[in-house]
């Protein structure tokens, strides 16, 4: 298996090398030359088997540099006795035919767990195979959850440095508390004024700058991302809706061969609902990828219309990771859509970047149409939404997935469906307590984080994450503050490089 970027179809690497370098020289983003096929047979084999051996079946497909041994080290590495309970990803039914696929059971109780403890065993793995000896420095841009989650799971990871940027207004406290006192000797933490947009462009800035690229190689460093740019962090995430299926097959709700499912996530970078595309493509029957957004709904008007357009006013809402108006994923579905065209794509993406909009063509927007559908909700209707769900089913959903769960709603009342739908739910409601404790129990919200956290806890009898118990009383350890424009001196600065 090989990979080209999204920008140069003449590109072909490894999965190792795709891992190692994050992003192509060109600016795009490595992606399979095909699509593998996950067969029914597979697909039973997957229902009798545990999460770990359903992640060795699916990411041997896509690493083929890799022994199947390698992998299992990678995934047992991952997986074992980092997430809650005996289920690393629970599908939790709370009403017919909606089931909640829960994806922050691990250790920063976020869904970017999920990638996050993988990719540090699958990339210095892929070092060791293309450019062993240098240091990696792991370069995140977070909207909240990522930052944590690259920051733990690198953590004192020998050969690796990271470094993280975030929006300095645009986390929620414990989001922030959760980076700032991030222990380990190989880490560090900025914040940046702007938003993620602004972040996740600096980032990827500095990762073609052929001159910084220079100066590293002379220190015998190199630049990785931990971002979902990386196929690394992406490829895992397949691996959950094809566990979902197979929990339903289990369970009985998936009785026959063929039946479907629809998928409905949450999203702003486009990546996780860009990985159920891709189980889609590889077998998995799915019937609409239902891609729901907050009142930064550039991808409800792009899949609507074929027009991206991210010249409009950015919110700060109560669901932050999605608080985004640049997503670098949709680039490698416009890629697949467009029949692999990258003159195709290098052209929207000019268009992006000098304009701020691009418009794909009829055959494209054609696609998009018959396989997603879109829709938004605002802070009010996601609170109503956490209220509802909460009162009818006592279910504690966090702001994230209460976007999910409302537009699913909108999705139903639209069209009707009697198909079961697999929610993907993406945060612990505790990581939102603010925004959760207002919507079931206004008169408990307080001015302490800390408070509202056991404030959540006495209303809903939901046991509070230890990881974020934990956060009380702990020394901040990064307080620094960019511009946009001053990241690649601080990236130098916190690696002690001078020029």
């Amino acid at each position: 298996m090989n990979y080209t970027s999204t920008r140069n179809h003449s590109v072909k690497v490894s999965a190792a090398h795709a891992i190692a370098t994050g992003i192509s020289p060109d600016g795009g983003l490595y992606v399979p030359e095909t699509i593998p096929a996950f067969t029914y047979e597979e697909l039973l084999a997957a229902a009798k088997a545990d999460y770990r051996e359903r992640a060795v079946s699916v990411l041997g497909k896509y690493l083929t540099d890799f022994t199947a041994d390698e992998l299992r080290e990678c995934v047992d590495g991952a997986y074992t006795g980092k997430f809650g309970g005996e289920e690393v990803a629970p599908v939790v039914d709370i009403a017919e035919n909606r089931f909640v696929l829960e994806l922050w059971h691990g250790p920063t109780c976020a869904f970017k767990d999920m990638a996050l403890q993988l990719l540090p065993h699958l990339l210095t793995r892929s070092v060791k195979k293309t450019c062993d000896g240098k240091e990696i420095v792991i370069l995140v841009a977070t909207s909240g959850d990522t930052g944590k989650a690259a920051l733990e799971g690198f953590r004192d990871v020998p050969g690796t440095r990271i470094i993280v940027f975030y929006p300095v207004e645009g986390v929620s406290a414990i989001q922030k508390k959760q980076m700032v006192t991030q222990e380990g000797e190989n880490v560090g933490v900025c914040a940046i004024r702007g938003n993620f947009d602004d972040a996740q462009t600096g980032v990827k800035r500095i990762f073609t700058d052929r001159e910084i690229a220079a100066v590293l190689e002379k220190h015998n460093m190199a630049f990785s991302s931990a971002n979902s740019i990386n196929w690394g962090r992406l490829a895992p995430q397949i691996v959950y809706y094809i566990s979902a299926y197979a929990d339903l097959m289990n369970r009985g709700v998936i009785k026959n061969k063929g039946d479907k499912i629809n998928v409905v996530v949450p999203t702003g970078n486009f990546g996780n609902i860009l990985a159920a595309y891709y189980a889609k493509k590889m077998g998995l029957p799915i019937g609409r990828l239902i891609c729901a957004s907050n009142a930064n709904n550039v991808l409800t008007d792009f899949i609507r219309t074929g027009v991206y357009d991210r010249n409009r006013q950015f919110y700060t809402t109560l669901s932050p990771s999605m608080d985004i108006l640049i997503s670098s994923n949709l680039e490698r579905l416009i890629y697949d859509l467009s029949g692999c065209d990258s003159e195709r794509v290098k052209g929207w993406m000019d268009s992006l970047s000098a304009t701020g909009r691009y418009e794909v063509d009829d055959d494209v927007k054609e696609k998009i149409s018959a396989l997603f559908w879109a829709g938004c909700c605002d802070d009010e209707a996601t609170q109503r939404t956490i209220s509802e769900i909460f009162e009818e089913r006592h279910y504690l959903a966090d702001t994230h997935t209460a976007v999910a769960l409302n537009v699913y709603e909108q999705y139903v009342k639209e069209f009707g469906s009697d198909v079961p739908a697999v929610i993907a739910s993406t945060a612990s409601p505790y990581k939102f307590a603010p925004a959760v404790l207002g919507a079931i129990a206004r008169d408990r919200v307080s001015d302490d984080e800390f408070e509202m956290l056991d404030g959540l806890h006495a209303v809903s009898g939901v046991e509070t994450p230890d990881p974020l118990a934990g956060l009380k009383g702990k020394a901040v350890r990064f307080d620094r503050v960019c511009d946009g424009s001053g990241m690649r001196e601080t990236v130098l600065d916190m690696l002690g490089i001078t020029e």
